[in-house]
């Protein structure tokens, strides 16, 4: 199975949350790929701190990207339509889902009221 990990995840990854991080060791024990989106991979880089670049580079290293297409682009569009007035879903948040959806992949997600479509599953932690 894939597993798109949201920005809020890979946070508490990279400040060594150890919970998050066992969770994710024994998903990814079992086999499954970890995703993440360019989306992503900008907010994390946008609030990175002096000195962990090197560290938040072999991270990512380690997952793969899932690219934001045409197609990607068109389903993120119809959530914004759908969710933006009413759930205030961003754009970033949009595309994130339709990765998600296109890819198959169970969202990661500490937000999961930034996730309101019925047409993706979220992973919750225990």
């Amino acid at each position: 199975m894939k597993y798109l990990l949201d920005s809020d995840v890979i946070i508490e990854i990279l400040r060594e949350n150890t919970k998050v991080a066992a969770q994710l060791r024994e998903l990814y024990l079992r086999g499954n790929i970890f995703c993440y989106s360019p989306v992503t991979k900008a907010e994390i880089y946008h609030g990175i701190r002096s000195g962990e670049e090197n560290k938040t580079a072999n991270f990512f290293a380690q997952l793969e990207c899932i690219l934001i297409d045409a197609k990607i682009g068109e389903k993120a569009g119809t959530y914004l339509k759908s969710y933006r007035k009413s759930h205030g879903v961003q754009l970033g948040d949009a595309l994130i889902a339709a990765s998600s959806f296109y890819s198959k992949a169970y969202l990661i997600t500490f937000n999961e009221k930034h996730y309101p479509m019925k047409d993706i599953t979220l992973h919750s932690f225990s």
